[in-house]
């Protein structure tokens, strides 16, 4: 995709994106992962916010969805899903992981009506559980999702699966393959990390112990 590479090179310059092949991260799960994504930190600089913006915004018109209302994950989908909303002037709404426990108790904050057309936005994907509990909770408030944006997207085949089996296409501006070779090409990481990297993400978890990293 034309916004990759302008993509990448910022990710990886603002530290949004880190690689780490020889000495690998301590996921949340317990794992030793050798790439770290927080997307929080493109937020610094309003051009890096609206070529994310323009990047969805050629998403939608090239695949040519429709859209009534723009919605974001809580809590990092949020900002993404704003700025893209400001510029097509569409509404916005936004998904809590669970329903609040006082008040109205909503799980969705915003205005959303019956068949609106709605289209998900996620700053990350990794086996796209977060996500796809969005787009269940807004089906099941009357809207129609069949579309969900990501800046990046581990490209795991299990939220490949879980996607389709939703009936949602999933679509990113960003992915793990086209961030190495882009890392590669521009001598972001040398041959050897390279192999590294690939091999991690043909088994990802599984790859630390087969390498030697302690969990």
């Amino acid at each position: 995709m034309k916004f990759s590479e302008e993509i990448a090179k910022i990710s990886l310059k603002t530290g949004a994106i880190r690689l780490e092949a020889e000495t690998p991260f301590l996921w949340a799960s317990g794992y030793r992962m050798p790439i770290y994504n927080d997307n929080r930190l493109l937020l610094g600089n309003a051009k890096h916010r609206l070529l994310i913006a323009e990047g969805f915004k050629d998403v939608i018109k090239s695949k040519k969805v429709d859209v009534d209302v723009i919605a974001g994950t809580a809590t990092a989908g949020i900002p993404p899903a704003t700025s893209l909303a400001n510029l097509l002037e569409t509404p916005l709404i936004y998904v809590r992981t669970h329903p609040k426990e006082h008040g109205m108790k909503n799980q969705i904050e915003g205005i959303l009506r019956q068949n609106q057309n709605v289209v998900v936005v996620e700053d990350l994907i990794s086996t796209g559980g977060s996500a796809l509990k969005a787009v269940a909770a807004i089906r099941e408030a009357g809207g129609k999702v069949d579309h969900c944006l990501s800046i990046f997207s581990y490209g795991f085949s299990k939220a490949t699966e879980q996607f389709k089996n939703a009936r949602c296409q999933l679509h990113h501006l960003l992915n793990f393959e086209e961030l190495i070779l882009l890392a590669k090409k521009n001598k972001g990481v040398s041959t050897e990390q390279f192999s590294l990297l690939k091999s991690w993400h043909s088994d990802p978890f599984n790859w630390g112990s087969k390498n030697g990293f302690a969990d």
